[in-house]
């Protein structure tokens, strides 16, 4: 299935977003003791790279809009195949300083919004309009 820059600029959304709500309230110690939402917070750090990658495949002027995009997918190079290594510290510095400048980067208008993507809580490449009815 062909995917569209759309696609994966929601993916990076939801992925940033999802990690705001399982670290809402922690600090680095709780992070630290808390094994199911470091592996929650990994694996939504490898959706946002893998996106990334995507993109800059598909569209790099629009990879490169994103703060450190090289750095994410490294980081996401990282936390796949250097799964044995990874740095819990390293992760949670992520979530404290690299998940803000994502999200910032959302008023930059490279992200979706309501606006471009009306349907709600929809992944916009899950229903295209060529799919039948039932999937729309």
């Amino acid at each position: 299935m062909d995917r569209d820059a759309r696609g994966y600029l929601w993916d990076i959304q939801e992925a940033a977003l999802a990690i705001g709500r399982f670290t809402a309230g922690m600090d680095s110690s709780g992070f630290a003791n808390n094994e199911v939402v470091r592996a929650a917070v990994e694996r939504k750090f490898e959706i946002v790279g893998e996106a990334l990658n995507q993109l800059s495949k598909i569209d790099p002027a629009l990879a490169r809009r994103v703060p450190d995009f090289c750095e994410i997918i490294s980081f996401r190079n990282l936390l796949i195949h250097g799964y044995a290594v990874v740095d819990q510290d390293e992760v949670w510095d992520a979530v404290e300083t690299s998940l803000p400048e994502l999200r910032k980067a959302q008023g930059d208008r490279i992200w979706l919004t309501e606006e471009r993507h009306p349907r709600k809580n929809r992944h916009p490449r899950a229903c295209p309009e060529d799919r039948p009815r039932h999937c729309r």
